[in-house]
């Protein structure tokens, strides 16, 4: 039961793998390279996903050099006029081989194989690394985590496939190999929550303000009370091009603070930015477990409050917060996604990817209601 959780909680936070290489984003910002005397040239391992298009926006709107590198195959109409350097991860790096950048951006780093090979190449060429890895590496989630907090491991750590089972400790290896290649002065580790904002594809906060738009009965899991944790993709992106001017080093946690938001305030925001109301039934955390609704994609974003989960929502962003870390309301999280969500094709936004479906739900409220007499 254990390794099953420890699976669930993973391939939540897997969603961030996925989420670098997704569909099509819609955004109106202008792309246009403003120009600076102290630009810094950065190069990007990825780029084309949903993290990287907005670390590259917000590079560019600086006024940086970017330059991008990856296989090619994802969104290349999002950024025609940057330099790309087609290659592989997997012994296809030749193309970086010779450049010279002030800073690299690692958003696409999950097996440690891939990580070491990157920085062992460019780390004579370049000043800083910056990877984007996840709170997944945490050992446990049984209590609070901070930056110092032990980290998964694996059994075979040759292991190159990404699990749910394997996505944490594969990270927390990534991180390892990086700092084997690099010294600390010249090494950065973002270690995110769930990542959240336009262009997100992975639907897991999507899907509350999204299911509310339809307004009716809806479930809500476990209370009001219970606390989530997020991060709005553009404050990840801010903090990561933050860290790259200012030579910020070391290992953040890039979260909302602990206990500022809660189920119920999803809730609120929902119904505010969407201009519906809905009627919510709170379930009892006892009968989500009982129909196995913690499993797979069924509730995205909430945890179990108590139990061996009961952490994954009280990680300590306070170290990123020092150095500069800024969270916007959430509420202006969920408008900006709705405002997004709203333009995307048809056949896109009629078939979210996490949540409860119609079906399921009714057929969930209807036990519950049958069981708890309400």
């Amino acid at each position: 039961m254990k390794n099953d959780r420890r699976r669930f909680l993973q391939a939540s936070l897997l969603g961030t793998a996925a989420a670098v290489t997704g569909v099509p984003c819609v955004f109106a910002e202008d792309q246009k390279q403003s120009k600076r005397k102290d630009a810094a040239r950065i190069l990007i391992l990825g780029g084309t996903g949903f993290i990287g298009p907005h670390m590259v926006r917000e590079a560019l709107r600086r006024g940086h050099n970017v330059t991008l590198f990856n296989r090619g195959k994802t969104n290349n109409a999002l950024f025609p006029d940057l330099e790309l350097l087609v290659g592989d991860r997997n012994n296809g790096l030749d193309t970086l081989k010779g450049g010279k950048w002030d800073a690299v951006i690692d958003n696409s780093g999950y097996v440690p194989r891939h990580v070491a090979d990157s920085v062992r190449l460019l780390s004579p060429s370049i000043s800083h690394y910056l990877f984007i890895s996840s709170i997944s590496a945490y050992e446990s989630f049984a209590k609070a985590n901070h930056e110092d907090s032990p980290l998964a491991t694996m059994r075979d750590e040759t292991m190159e496939e990404v699990t749910g089972e394997t996505y944490g400790p594969m990270k927390a290896l990534c991180e390892q190999r990086a700092a084997a290649e690099i010294s600390d002065d010249r090494l950065t580790i973002l270690r995110p929550t769930y990542i959240c904002g336009p262009g997100d594809h992975t639907d897991r906060f999507s899907y509350w303000p999204v299911r509310t738009m339809q307004g009716g009965e809806m479930f809500w899991p476990g209370t009001s009370q219970d606390k989530i944790q997020i991060i709005d993709v553009r404050d990840l992106a801010n903090f990561a091009v933050d860290a790259v001017e200012q030579r910020i080093s070391g290992i953040y946690n890039t979260v909302t603070p602990a206990g500022s938001y809660s189920m119920s305030d999803l809730l609120v925001d929902s119904m505010a930015v969407t201009g519906t109301e809905v009627q919510p039934t709170w379930v009892s955390a006892k009968f989500i477990e009982a129909q196995n609704l913690v499993e797979g994609r069924s509730i995205p974003i909430w945890s179990p409050p108590a139990g061996e989960y009961r952490g994954v929502a009280d990680v300590s962003g306070e170290r990123a917060v020092a150095m500069g870390l800024k969270n916007r309301p959430v509420r202006e999280t969920a408008r900006d996604l709705i405002s997004w969500w709203k333009k995307l094709p048809d056949n896109r936004a009629e078939n979210i990817r996490a949540g409860l479906t119609a079906e399921r739900e009714a057929e969930v409220l209807a036990l519950w209601h049958e069981q708890s007499g309400s």
